[in-house]
C-alpha cells in the first residue's frame, strides 16, 4: 500500500472570518493525483493554504508529511514547507535576477551549501520542466507558460513527494495550460503526489484523474472522473 501523506478528518476552515469548509475530510497517498474543483471562493485556494499552514485549522484533525496542523509549532511549519512543493498561479518569481539565481535562492534559503551540488541540483530540476537551457533568463524575458515552467521546477528543488499546485493554468492561455498540466501529471507518474485546485472543467476532462470538490462549504469526494459532464 502506498505511503499516506496527508490525512484530514472534520476540519472546519474560515477565510475572513467565514466558515469555507466545514468538517471537510480527505485522505492522500502516495502517487496519487488529486483535482480540487469549485467556484471562485468556494474554498480551494483556503484548502491548499491549510497543508502549508498559511492559514489555521478551527476544528478537527489534519496532519500533512507526518505533521500535525492543530499542533505544529511555528519553528517548524519551514520544515513542513520544505517537504512540499508549492506552485503559485502568479508565480511569485524574485523579478531582480536570473531564473538559476531564483533557484539558487531557495536552496540556499533551505540549508543546501556547496556550490557543485546546487548547480547540479538546478540543472536536475530544469531538465525535468524542459526548461534547460533558461536557467540565463530574466524572468520578463519568459512567456507566461515559461514562468510556470519555473515555478514548477522551484517546487521540485527539495525532492518534494506532495505537490500543491494551486490554479497552476489561471493566468494561462488554454493550449499553455494543458501543456503545464500535462507537465504535473508527468511528474506525479515518477512517484509523488499532486493536488490542484482548478475552476477548469475541460482540463480535467482532458487530463482524468481523482476529483473532490468544494461546494456550500462542504468537501465532496467525486471519486476518479473521466467527464465532468457526467
Amino acid at each position: 500500500m502506498e505511503e499516506e501523506l496527508l490525512h484530514l478528518d472534520g476540519i472546519t476552515i474560515c477565510h475572513d472570518e467565514h466558515i469555507v469548509l466545514r468538517k471537510a475530510s480527505l485522505t492522500l497517498r502516495n502517487g496519487e493525483f488529486v483535482y480540487v474543483i469549485g467556484k471562485v471562493g468556494s474554498g480551494k485556494s483556503s484548502l491548499l493554504k491549510a497543508l502549508y499552514c498559511e492559514i489555521p485549522l478551527q476544528e478537527g484533525h489534519g496532519v500533512v508529511m507526518g505533521y500535525d496542523l492543530g499542533k505544529i509549532k511555528l519553528k517548524d511549519i519551514p520544515f513542513l514547507r520544505r517537504k512540499l512543493g508549492i506552485v503559485f498561479q502568479d508565480f511569485q518569481l524574485l523579478t531582480d535576477r536570473s531564473v538559476h539565481s531564483n533557484l539558487e535562492f531557495v536552496l540556499k534559503a533551505t540549508g543546501w551549501k556547496g556550490h557543485k551540488e546546487i548547480t547540479m541540483r538546478i540543472d536536475d530540476v530544469l531538465e525535468q520542466v524542459g526548461m534547460h537551457n533558461k536557467g540565463y533568463k530574466m524572468p520578463h524575458e519568459l512567456s507566461g507558460g515559461e514562468q510556470q515552467r519555473i515555478v514548477i521546477a522551484r517546487s521540485l528543488l527539495n525532492d518534494p513527494k506532495l505537490i500543491l499546485a494551486d490554479e497552476p493554468t489561471g493566468n494561462l492561455d488554454p493550449e499553455t495550460g494543458m501543456q503545464i498540466v500535462q507537465l504535473l501529471h508527468d511528474i506525479c507518474k515518477h512517484g509523488r503526489a499532486v493536488i490542484m485546485s482548478t475552476h477548469n472543467y475541460p482540463m480535467v476532462d482532458n487530463f482524468p484523474a481523482r476529483v473532490v470538490k468544494c461546494e456550500n462549504t462542504c468537501l465532496h469526494d467525486l471519486g476518479y472522473r473521466t467527464n465532468m459532464r457526467t
